[in-house]
């Protein structure tokens, strides 16, 4: 399972995004690469990150209307711009796009490591607590808190479940997804209808709800 921070990295140029992704790779991130801004649009609306590196330069859909319209479906995944544009205006314009940092190329390694290190610390400290129905999930401790103030223990697997779903929570994830996302490959995708059951057992079946054909989404239908 997968443990490593999840990062998109849109990115066209393919040298420097197959460097990023070894350098990358090797701090333990987990990263998913788009070489066009519509696959990262796309990415980034229908899975979930802990940060987000994007170029300004990009095909199809240029990297601050990719992370303008980001912000207006109401993603909140910090984003570091990566571009060779470092003008104090260029810099202004990422920010107020709703970026969280900018770097200029070229860089220096350990100083992006240094600002993706910051974002994801960020990130996860504002999702500590997660929102599903009738309560909150504190995924580090693996407990669910009740709105009438009980709380529920879960395994390491039912609350990363809960995790993915409560990240998105108007988004239907297919088995194969929520299989890749939270238990190992090898295994058979049963297993996530197996965890979908434990959770509902624990938690009541309106915290999980079946689409049906495509998967599962959080909240009942």
């Amino acid at each position: 399972m997968t443990t490593g921070p999840a990062l998109l990295l849109v990115e066209d140029d393919h040298g420097l995004a197959a460097l990023l992704g070894r350098v990358l790779s090797g701090e333990g991130y987990a990263v998913t690469h788009a070489p066009d801004g519509q696959l990262g649009l796309h990415l980034a609306l229908t899975r979930s990150f802990d940060v987000l590196v994007v170029d300004r330069g990009l095909p199809a859909v240029e990297g601050l209307d990719l992370i303008a319209k980001l912000r207006r479906q109401s993603v909140a995944t910090p984003v570091l711009v990566l571009s060779a544009r470092g003008s104090t205006e260029d810099r202004v314009e990422g920010l107020d796009a709703g970026a969280e940092d900018y770097l200029t190329k070229p860089f220096e390694v350990p100083e992006l490591l240094a600002r993706l290190r910051a974002l994801v610390r960020r990130h996860r400290d504002d999702a500590e607590f997660l929102a599903l129905p009738g309560g909150l999930l504190d995924p580090q401790q693996r407990i669910v808190r009740r709105a009438d103030g009980d709380t529920v223990e879960l395994s390491e697997r039912e609350a990363a479940l809960l995790a993915v779903l409560a990240s998105r929570p108007s988004q239907v994830f297919s088995r194969r997804d929520l299989l890749a996302r939270v238990f190992d490959e090898a295994e058979s995708d049963n297993v996530v209808d197996t965890y979908v059951h434990y959770c509902r057992r624990k938690l009541g079946r309106g915290v999980i709800s079946t689409v049906r054909g495509l998967g599962y989404r959080l909240g009942s239908s």
